[in-house]
């Protein structure tokens, strides 16, 4: 040891003040028991490193990693697990505020249904085959009263009257008003107005086999014996209903189209408001529930009313727009995922709606429904352009309204019905067609008449041209909207078509006149007299 410390001693010092990085001891070997000073770092070197020169570098620093790993390591830990119990909590909160809300509205929808809808809740995970889908066609019959307005007058008397039909194999559907004020015969309590009916089934307890239970049934034996129409289903609605559902949905948008430039107004009092009934300028507005109600239960008929020409069948086709604008707005991905909103809705049906539908039935009936795209809105005063009603006197000298073919003469409604419920194209198309005989033979016209209606054309009249001719011609009125009748009178007839001719100011309400040349003339036999028969 005595040598190994005068070899050190020998080694070069920095002098007094000199800096550490200017001392460099002298870089030559010396002999001095073996210690060499050459290669060796500066005193400014880490000290760990001068002092275990033997100690492999990388296991040395792996020694120092792994203590100062063990030394944070508690404090990862501390920190770790505060963090994981709050994620914990926040998802568990997330679930319990989802099992919540689901748990409120299963409680609403068992609620609801029970009070609405028929057979058991379960029916409802399953979609059951609706009545009338065999033969391709729904009909429901909706009615709407005002029995939840207490002290209202005549609150159970059905003023709204529709029948919602769906054709379930074409995924088209209509919607038509029976005006309250039609004048028929119901069974077993005589003529009177038809928003009656519901009333006298209530008090009679009307109980037949094929109809509904009660003021429902004989409304429903009443419209089916005078409109030659099968009603499948049932819907009672309060008018509070429609207010509720429209509110539930966050109002609906709705397209005045008033005839008046100033739109439409009834001064009634809303006695919610204090203020008219209706005041709406032409053009889209978004209704509240009650703006949707008062339209709906707006004739225009009080002093001062605008833009309600047609009084109580504007009111009807104001209520068939404002379901078809509910419906719109209900099926949006805003309503259908919101748990307030269907909620609302569930309590507006819960409380405001009875029907004899079943939850599996309801089920069937949206998803045919969701696919329908083309939802006719019929009135009786407008089908095809054409009035199939008239103003009535009745013994009471009450006013009415009935068939414009005469009292209880349904035949003319029956025909317009038939014709939107067929799957005809020809004879959903409806037209109305005028056979003349351009020839000198006798009968063509009322030969090609009985063709055409065997076929289900409806001829409206017959008769001889001024002018015989050869080639039969086709004068189509309809702006070419009947291509399959086009078709088929050309098929019968000939290519030969022209937009107009001498007899279109003549038969003007007709859709089709059709002139029957020679070409299509079978039976050669001429008059007696010379002239043209048909």
């Amino acid at each position: 040891m005595s040598a190994k410390k005068s070899n050190i001693s020998q080694i070069p010092l920095p002098k007094v003040g000199q800096p550490l990085p200017a001392y460099a001891p002298a870089a030559s070997a010396q002999s001095n028991g073996g210690l060499s000073t050459a290669g060796r770092r500066p005193i400014s070197a880490t000290l760990d490193d001068d002092i275990v020169e033997d100690t492999p570098t990388k296991q040395r620093n792996f020694g120092r990693r792994r203590k100062q790993e063990q030394a944070e390591q508690p404090d990862k830990k501390r920190r770790l697990i505060p963090r994981f119990i709050t994620w914990r909590k926040g998802i568990l909160a997330i679930l319990i505020l989802i099992l919540a809300i689901g748990g409120w509205l299963g409680f609403k929808f068992v609620y609801n249904a029970s009070k609405t809808f028929h057979g058991g809740l379960f029916s409802v995970l399953s979609s059951a085959k609706l009545k009338g889908e065999d033969v391709g066609r729904v009909n429901i019959l909706v009615a709407g009263n005002s029995a939840d307005d207490v002290g209202h007058n005549g609150g159970k008397l059905t003023d709204s009257i529709m029948v919602v039909s769906l054709d379930t194999k074409n995924k088209s559907a209509y919607l038509m008003s029976v005006p309250r004020d039609l004048y028929v015969d119901i069974p077993g309590n005589g003529h009177a107005k038809i928003n009656e009916a519901y009333v006298d089934g209530e008090n009679d307890k009307f109980s037949e086999d094929g109809y509904f239970p009660g003021g429902m049934g004989l409304l429903q034996q009443t419209i089916e014996q005078n409109f030659d129409i099968n009603l499948n289903y049932y819907a009672l609605v309060n008018y509070t209903a429609l207010r509720d559902l429209v509110n539930a949905v966050g109002g609906v948008d709705y397209t005045v189209k008033s005839v008046d430039k100033r739109g439409l107004y009834d001064p009634s009092i809303d006695y919610t408001t204090n203020g008219p009934l209706v005041k709406l300028t032409n053009g889209v507005h978004t209704l509240t529930g009650q703006q949707a109600l008062n339209l709906a239960r707006a004739r225009g008929d009080a002093y001062g009313s605008y833009g309600f020409p047609a009084a109580d069948f504007d009111r009807t086709n104001n209520q068939r727009q404002e379901l078809l604008a509910l419906k719109s707005k209900a099926t949006t991905t805003g309503v259908l995922t919101n748990p307030a909103k269907i909620s609302n809705i569930f309590d507006a049906i819960g409380s405001n709606v009875k029907t004899d539908l079943s939850l599996g039935e309801v089920r069937r009936a949206y998803e045919i429904g969701k696919d329908v795209s083309n939802v006719q809105s019929i009135g009786l005063n407008n089908v095809r352009g054409k009035n199939l009603l008239t103003s009535y006197a009745t013994p009471l000298g009450q006013s009415a309204l009935i068939p414009a073919a005469g009292l209880d003469d349904f035949s003319d409604i029956q025909a317009a019905i038939k014709q939107l419920t067929s799957t005809n194209p020809i004879t959903r198309e409806g037209a109305t067609v005028v056979v003349l005989n351009a020839t000198d033979v006798s009968g063509v016209a009322a030969k090609a008449s009985a063709t055409l209606k065997a076929k289900g054309i409806a001829v409206g009249a017959t008769g001889d041209a001024a002018v015989a001719q050869v080639t039969s011609t086709i004068v189509d009125l309809s702006d070419g909207k009947m291509t399959a009748t086009s078709a088929l009178l050309q098929t019968l007839y000939g290519k030969s078509v022209v937009k107009t001719s001498a007899y279109s100011s003549i038969y003007y309400d007709a859709d089709f006149i059709v002139l029957v040349g020679t070409d299509h003339s079978t039976t050669p036999t001429t008059s007696t007299n010379g002239q043209t028969k048909n």
